[in-house]
């Protein structure tokens, strides 16, 4: 049933976000040397699953994974009667990971394994009552079997560990199926005789027969067999496992598989789940209706047919910041996640508006009066119009502000850069491909014709992505690529290139790898005097010269400066109004150049720079975490 249920659970935990904008007061604080911090994004938590139990008075409780820019800090238990609630401080350091599958037992325990760590949670104590150490990293799927033992099946390397919560046993099988890629096992169920099977994706779909007396895996199809996708695993109530890989079916038992037609399956019940995991039903037959982090409250249906809702409350450090930058309404704005929120920063007035947004916004670009915006998952393009009101979008609805333009996944799924071109017709988007791809294109965005050019990896350059933009001269446009394929995908390329596309044709008309080693081209802008400056992997300053289509200068900034800012939107370069470039560092604010290619550090910052960053009446806006900040240039 785990696979089942994690497919309706990304469903049931859309009421945790609601749709009412908030507008809050900032109060900035002076922290001295020009910097200004101006408060949190989005001072909310996500939830990373979420169960209907009973505490050890049989009083209704709520259990809830917390996640913030930190990770999966805590769980949340909320009286469902009164609201009362308490945050079980994580036992681990979480180190910014956070639960992708979680288990309520049969025995009323609830698990998760993540950050390298398996833990047990029981609410009749209440709290934490048994954690461990783990080969990396997280459970994607996780099960409980005839003899409830709790297993999990984790991400990258298809690691496998189990533990028997009577005998407090642990075992760690360690990563037990190796691939050049990184594995989401997301699925995973033991037959009745005590074998398990878990499921993995998605570069190459594959399901894993694992005995655990000697812990060998074995791999149920051929290679020929297999194909982009997920394997797939279900426990039935009669004692066997059904699995498929693509349109094949199998039956698994005794740790044999045999191929089959496809069955009827009667799901086992277990409470589990992916990261959405929602369970509802109270054992008193009282129904959990929604649970709302974003304004404190949740609801329950009741047996009799009442529904009651109670506030709660609990601590956050708030979403982490994916990117930002300046609007035509003078506000400083861009997305977070999780959860997957707008914000908007007045300075003028110091307040904030936080909102629900569409997907999660990677790369934000200003352009005139509008704003647009390029996001995950999907690889969609939005155009957001700030001095205007605010329409939730909907994909349907044109008058929707910001309004749904198109989407091109598995093109781009995951985008990295967003250009408005000079000429004022193009915007162009860059980024990776779907989950298991490898090799993502560019979004062409005819802004009068309200039409798309998509170039896939193969008009341009096989198994690769496109990671930066810059507009050159002649108005084609440079592109830095990286070799970095989609989430869990196989990386096919060994040096990542710059090319040329030709804006009129559409075509590719140069590529050349020209920095040796190079696996992607973090950010680049093009400068004053014809030339693009560039980062490449985060520590190489580089100079392209259109003419000669060559590498005029490079600098390692390692040493003097450390690593540039480094985003799914990077924005690690920022232009004031006179035309100064500026370049964010993880320490701090530098100056280019143009001319002589010198950099110079203008200011150390009291904090980790975590991304761009836009200039904005005389400041640079930028991020660290969860918390938006900003620099009071010097007067040249």
């Amino acid at each position: 049933m785990e696979l089942t249920v994690w497919k309706v659970a990304l469903v049931l935990v859309l009421p945790l976000i609601m749709f009412a904008a908030q507008t809050v007061a900032a109060q900035s604080e002076d922290l001295g040397n020009g910097y200004m911090h101006h408060g949190v994004a989005t001072p909310v938590s996500n939830h990373r699953g979420t169960v209907a139990t009973v505490d050890g008075e049989g009083n209704n409780v709520v259990l809830v994974w917390l996640f913030d820019h930190r990770g999966g800090y805590g769980l949340l238990m909320v009286d469902a009667q009164t609201g009362e609630s308490t945050t079980f401080e994580t036992p681990f350091p979480p180190g910014g990971d956070t639960p992708y599958a979680s288990i309520l037992s049969s025995k009323n325990r609830y698990y998760t394994h993540f950050a390298s760590h398996f833990c047990e949670f029981d609410p009749t104590v209440p709290g934490f009552t048994f954690e461990h150490a783990t080969a990396p990293q997280m459970a994607m799927s996780m099960t409980e079997d005839d003899e409830g033992v709790i297993w999990s099946a984790s991400y990258p390397s298809s690691g496998v560990v189990a533990y028997d919560p009577e005998t407090k046993q642990f075992r760690d099988y360690g990563h037990v199926y190796t691939q050049n890629w990184r594995q989401y096992p997301r699925s995973i169920a033991a037959d009745d005789q005590g074998w398990i099977y878990f499921g993995v994706g998605s570069t190459n779909a594959q399901i894993i027969i694992l005995n655990r007396e000697t812990g060998e895996a074995t791999p149920v199809a051929p290679e020929e067999e297999r194909g982009h996708g997920y394997g797939q695993v279900t426990r039935d109530v009669n004692g066997k496992v059904y699995g498929q890989i693509g349109e094949q079916w199998y039956e698994l038992y005794g740790g044999q598989a045999t191929k089959i037609d496809q069955p009827e399956i009667n799901p086992k019940p277990i409470i589990t789940g992916s990261q959405g995991l929602f369970h509802r039903e109270f054992p008193n037959g009282d129904r959990l209706a929604y649970v709302d982090l974003v304004n404190r409250k949740l609801a329950v249906e009741t047996a009799d047919g009442e529904t009651r809702e109670v506030e709660f409350d609990y601590e956050s450090e708030g979403a982490h910041i994916m990117g930002l930058a300046s609007t035509s309404a003078g506000t400083i704005a861009g997305g977070t996640a999780f959860p997957m929120r707008f914000f908007s920063y007045d300075p003028r007035t110091d307040e904030w508006i936080n909102r629900a947004a569409y997907g999660q916004w990677n790369t934000v670009a200003p352009a005139e009066r509008l704003f647009y915006i390029g996001g995950y998952g999907g690889g969609f393009l939005l155009e957001w119009d700030p001095l205007a009101e605010w329409v939730p979008t909907e994909k349907d609805n044109p008058d929707s502000n910001p309004r749904f333009l198109t989407q091109v996944t598995p093109t781009i799924h995951r985008p990295h850069d967003l250009l408005v071109h000079p000429d004022g017709r193009w915007v162009i988007l860059a980024g990776t491909p779907g989950y298991g791809y490898t090799g993502g294109g560019l979004l062409f965005w005819d802004r009068e014709a309200e039409e798309q050019t998509v170039l896939t990896h193969e008009d341009l350059i096989p198994w690769q992505s496109a990671m930066s933009l810059a507009p050159l001269p002649d108005g084609n446009l440079l592109v830095g690529s990286t070799i970095a394929a989609g989430t869990g995908g196989e990386v096919r390329a060994d040096l990542a290139e710059l090319y040329i596309v030709d804006i009129d044709s559409m075509e590719m008309i140069w590529h050349e790898p020209l920095l040796d080693g190079a696996h992607g081209y973090t950010d680049m802008i093009a400068g004053p005097n014809g030339k693009i400056f560039g980062i490449c992997d985060r520590t190489r300053f580089f100079v392209f010269d259109p003419e000669s289509r060559s590498i005029v200068h490079e600098f390692d900034t390692s040493e003097q400066f450390g690593g540039s800012v480094s985003q799914q939107g990077t924005r690690a370069f920022v232009e004031d109004d006179e035309g100064n470039i500026y370049i964010l560092f993880n320490r701090g604010i530098a100056q280019l150049d143009p001319e002589t290619y010198e950099i110079t550090m203008l200011s150390e910052a009291p904090l980790t720079i975590g991304g761009g960053g836009d200039y904005l009446d005389g400041r640079i806006y930028f991020y660290s975490g969860s918390h938006v900040y900003s620099w009071e240039v010097p007067t040249q």
